[in-house]
């Protein structure tokens, strides 16, 4: 029996984000900074010879045919050898609706350490084109770098960002992103910026905060209670928050304080995803396994 691999799923979080229009398809146009996080879920594969893919962890409400690593491993199957099968695990440690990306994390480390042990040999671009039918997060993730985005969060160019660290706050509060869209207050013209007014801080604000602070109390209370420590921001559509702090002990600290209805940690953001560097040491020869 083959051994089991280990591989990280960073999180995410949008420094800010908003939608500037609609396509002819209904999808909406954003923009967006991911910044990636040195924290996440960890996916363990298993190779078989079968040709079978099979999840071996569970995912509450969701069955194998639509959990994401499932999908992922199946939409890249087609590029590997007669035979190529996997079992799949997912250790979570990212909330289900939290806007860290999770879910769109777990699917592209699945694509990226399937490309490898199955030696499929795609490019990251044909990689994150894959994975852009699976989720518009998951691009980024395939092409682990902290980024601008625009489009419907593909069109992606690479940041160099300050590295701060992060409180990040789970207020225990699952919000579904596909609602949010059709919220009649929620703003989808807002006028296009550019990366050197981000860069500046002119752009802070994420369009989904007000509505869903105004839908989900305890997602309003979390950035209340973050406030006294720096500028708290909703990610993605929510519902975790975060702010960013000078420094690890005050970060950990401040996680430590959380109230107990809640749950926080410090994780620290990084430009480069901790994938990229699981890649280079199984190409060094050591085994991912952890």
């Amino acid at each position: 029996m083959n051994s089991w691999s280990s591989w990280p799923a960073p999180a995410k979080l949008n420094l800010f984000l908003q939608i500037t229009g609609r396509r002819d398809d209904g999808y909406h146009l954003l923009q967006t900074v991911f910044q990636l996080l040195d924290r996440g879920d960890t996916v363990r594969l298993r190779m078989r010879d079968d040709g079978r893919v099979e999840r071996r962890s569970e995912l509450a409400g969701v069955a194998p045919a639509q959990d994401l690593v499932v999908r992922a491993a199946l939409t890249l199957k087609p590029y590997a050898s007669a035979g190529a099968g996997a079992d799949i695990a997912v250790d979570k440690r990212l909330p289900l609706g939290g806007g860290l990306g999770g879910g769109s994390s777990d699917a592209a480390t699945v694509l990226v350490a399937l490309n490898r042990l199955w030696d499929c040999g795609l490019a990251p671009e044909a990689l994150a084109q894959l994975g852009l039918s699976l989720g518009a997060d998951v691009p980024v993730f395939v092409l682990g770098r902290s980024a601008w985005a625009e489009g419907v969060g593909e069109a992606l160019t690479p940041l160099a960002l300050p590295e701060p660290w992060y409180v990040v706050v789970d207020p225990k509060t699952p919000v579904p992103t596909a609602p949010l869209f059709q919220v009649a207050e929620l703003t989808r013209d807002a006028r296009a910026t550019t990366i050197p007014r981000f860069l500046a801080g002119a752009e802070t604000s994420n369009v989904f905060e007000p509505v869903v602070s105004a839908r989900y109390p305890a997602v309003a209370a979390a950035l209340q209670w973050l406030e006294p420590y720096g500028r708290p921001r909703l990610s993605g559509s929510g519902g975790c928050v975060f702010v960013d702090v000078e420094a690890e002990a005050e970060a950990v600290a401040l996680a430590a304080a959380c109230p107990r209805e809640w749950s926080a940690w410090a994780a620290r953001g990084v430009n480069r995803s901790p994938l990229l560097a699981a890649l280079e040491s199984f190409a060094a020869g050591a085994s991912p396994s952890r």
